[in-house]
């Protein structure tokens, strides 16, 4: 007689273009096995078909759930339509799997092994179930990465424009062209800036934590509602670990047995939206705060690499962000040591 499952896990490993997919099953005697695997497109009819080969894989009287990892945003329609669906999905930040990863017996990360850990991780983990964030954040998201486009557009057309004028012979017509274009990206981050605006405005709670947020040096509006946006209000964050992780601010070392092989370096395999909107209040906060300026210099005199030092100012204004998301209570100069009950997993 075959053993009651306790639970059956599809672990799919997201890319821009195409899913790879494991199922696996856990039954009542904690025997784990995976076994089968398969690619589908990332689209709707990928997903159907998905769909379709699963019910043919799994047992429909015993437990399914689909587990993915949080991929910026390549994972969501999938989410959106298996949650839909009414499937029990979970989504798990992305260290949480590479930590996982490397418990494993596997030698080499491909899709097709990354979507196998996955399946393991879900079958021998409890996890909760996905949450849809909430409408506001989806909007701020949109309008906050659309604003991060057209400033890098206008600086490339202004670097152009640079280069144009520099010219022996400067095309008159061109350099118009140009400044018309110039001036339109302008007038549409003024628009960008006024949705943004409204979109908190109309959201007494999320206007009440940007204000609080906001008392961080350096911390302005458009940087605390890229920071709530990106992360949909901390929603899979459970510490200031996992969030250096997701913006890609955690450091990462080169290692051979007992030898270090490079330097240190920020991973960078998070999330960039994050991580960008983090440069510019890190230099504001190293000019303007004594409490970051003070980190600065002691790591600038430690190893003279002032980009490093940049980056541990802005890993200290994301976790400062966090806990005071978490704790509600606006930035104070002592605010470090007064709140030093906080652990890293508050």
């Amino acid at each position: 007689m075959a053993s009651r499952l306790l639970k059956q896990v599809v672990g799919i490993d997201v890319a821009q273009k195409e899913l790879v997919v494991s199922i696996g099953k856990m039954d009542e005697q904690a025997v784990i096995t995976v076994y089968a695997n398969k690619i589908f497109p990332n689209n709707e009819k990928g997903f159907a078909n998905l769909e379709v080969w699963i019910n043919k894989q799994s047992i429909p009287q015993y437990p399914l759930r689909y587990v993915m990892e949080a991929t910026g945003v390549y994972h969501e329609r999938l989410a959106y339509y298996l949650a839909g669906k009414g499937y029990a999905v979970s989504i798990v930040m992305p260290n949480k799997i590479s930590n996982f990863f490397k418990t494993l017996e596997i030698k080499t990360i491909t899709d097709k092994s990354m979507s196998f850990a996955i399946a393991m991780f879900g079958l021998e983990k409890k996890l909760d179930n996905w949450v849809q964030p909430k409408r506001v954040f989806r909007t701020l998201r949109q309008i906050t990465r659309e604003r991060e486009q057209l400033i890098a557009e206008r600086t490339m057309i202004k670097n152009q424009l640079h280069a144009e004028q520099s010219e022996a012979f400067p095309g008159e017509d061109t350099i118009r062209r140009m400044m018309d274009r110039i001036k339109m990206i302008g007038e549409q981050l003024k628009e960008i800036l006024t949705e943004i605006r409204t979109a908190v405005a109309q959201d007494k709670h999320l206007k009440q934590t940007l204000a609080t947020i906001t008392t961080i040096p350096g911390v302005g509006l458009l940087t605390a509602t890229v920071i709530i946006a990106e992360t949909n209000g901390f929603e899979l964050i459970r510490s200031k670990k996992q969030l250096t992780s997701y913006a890609g601010l955690d450091v990462r070392e080169k290692e051979s047995g007992s030898s270090v092989k490079g330097k240190p370096k920020i991973s960078k395999r998070g999330n960039k939206h994050l991580r960008k909107a983090m440069h510019l209040p890190a230099l504001a906060a190293i000019r303007h705060s004594e409490r970051y300026k003070a980190i600065f210099v002691r790591i600038v005199s430690r190893n003279s690499v002032k980009m490093k030092a940049t980056v541990a100012v802005q890993r200290k204004l994301l976790e400062m962000v966090y806990t005071i998301y978490k704790t509600n209570k606006p930035f104070e100069k002592d605010y470090l040591q007064q709140n030093a009950h906080i652990s890293e997993n508050s």
